[in-house]
C-alpha cells in the first residue's frame, strides 16, 4: 500500500471515467492509504477498495433501462432520481454485491465527502463498513433538487460536491504529502456560474437551508479557486492529476450505454498512459 491520498471528484454519470481509472489501478494492485470520494467518486471508491474490477462500470450501465433505477418517475414518486432501494440496497446487496470481506481487509482510511445543509460545511464521514455506512455514500451522491436530504445521526446532508468538490486540501491537512487526484472534467475546464433558473429552484426548495443557495451561487468561484490550488500542489509535488484529455459525450445524467462505455475505456486507457509516471511519483516502496 502506498502512503498517499487518493481524491475522487464527482460528476454524476461522468464518474464512469473514474471507474475506468480505478479498474486499471486495481489491475496493477495500486492501493493508496487514504481515499476521499465525492458523489459518484464515493460510489466508485467502494468497488475500488473491495478490489472488484469491472463492478463500478457494470453498475453504471447495466440498469439504465430499468425505470425503477434512475428515472423521472422515481423522482416524482420518491423524491430521488436514483431510487434509493434499488441503488443502495438491491444492487449492492443482491444484484451486484460488494465483496465485504475484501473491503474489510483494506488497512487504510476511506471517507465519503458530504455537505451539511444547515452549516454549509463539508464533512468527511469514515466508511468502515459498506452496509452500515451506506447512507454516507448515498448522502455524498444526493444531488440538489434530484434527491432527498439524507439524515445521519440527526444531521442532514446532500452532495459533497456542493461544499468540497475536490478535497485535496483536506487530504493534505490529514498529512498526505503525496496525492493522486482523479478529475472528471477535461483539461482546460472552467466552471461557469449556475444558471438563474436552477438557482431560483434551489432557493425555493432549500428555503430553510440558505447555506445551500449560497454555496450553489458561488460554486463556480470556489471550484475554480480549488483548481488553482490543485495546480499549485502539482507544481510543488503534493499532487498528481489524472483527468480526461478531451471532452466526452456523457452528460451528468446519461442514458446512452455506448457513450458511458467509451468514457470508461477512456479512463482505463488514460490511466495506463499515466502508469509509469504515476509509479515514479508514488515511489517504488509501498507497505
Amino acid at each position: 500500500m502506498y502512503q498517499a491520498g487518493l481524491v475522487l471528484e464527482g460528476g454524476g454519470m461522468r464518474g464512469v471515467y473514474t471507474a475506468g481509472v480505478l479498474d486499471f489501478l486495481i489491475e496493477k494492485n495500486v492501493l493508496l492509504s487514504s481515499v476521499y470520494g465525492v458523489s459518484a467518486g464515493a460510489c466508485h471508491m467502494c468497488s475500488y477498495l473491495s478490489g472488484q474490477k469491472g463492478r463500478a462500470r457494470d453498475v453504471s450501465v447495466d440498469y439504465l433501462d430499468n425505470k425503477m433505477y434512475c428515472s423521472a418517475r422515481s423522482l416524482i414518486l420518491t423524491g430521488d432520481l436514483f431510487n434509493v432501494d434499488v441503488a443502495y440496497n438491491l444492487i449492492p446487496n443482491y444484484l451486484n454485491p460488494f465483496d465485504h470481506q475484501a473491503y474489510h481487509q483494506y488497512q487504510g482510511k476511506a471517507y465519503s465527502v458530504v455537505t451539511n445543509i444547515v452549516t454549509g460545511q463539508p464533512e468527511y464521514l469514515r466508511i468502515r463498513d459498506l452496509k452500515e455506512d451506506m447512507d454516507a455514500i448515498r448522502a455524498s451522491a444526493s444531488l440538489p433538487l434530484m434527491a432527498r436530504n439524507v439524515e445521519i445521526d440527526g444531521k442532514l446532508y446532500l452532495d459533497g460536491g456542493i461544499a468540497d468538490p475536490i478535497p485535496i486540501a483536506k487530504s493534505i491537512l490529514d498529512g498526505n504529502r503525496k496525492n493522486v487526484v482523479i478529475l472528471t472534467k477535461e483539461e482546460g475546464f472552467v466552471r461557469k456560474p449556475t444558471d438563474k433558473l436552477s438557482l431560483a429552484l434551489i432557493k425555493a426548495r432549500y428555503l430553510k437551508y440558505p447555506k445551500i443557495y449560497e454555496l450553489m451561487a458561488s460554486r463556480h468561484k470556489s471550484y475554480n479557486e480549488t483548481l488553482d490550488y490543485l495546480y499549485r500542489q502539482v507544481e510543488n509535488g503534493q499532487a498528481y492529476v489524472i483527468r480526461p484529455k478531451h471532452p466526452s459525450k456523457v452528460g451528468r445524467i446519461e442514458k446512452n450505454k455506448e457513450n458511458l462505455l467509451a468514457l470508461y475505456r477512456q479512463g482505463y486507457e488514460e490511466a495506463a498512459d499515466h502508469y509509469e509516471s504515476l509509479m515514479e511519483y508514488l515511489g517504488k516502496e509501498s507497505n
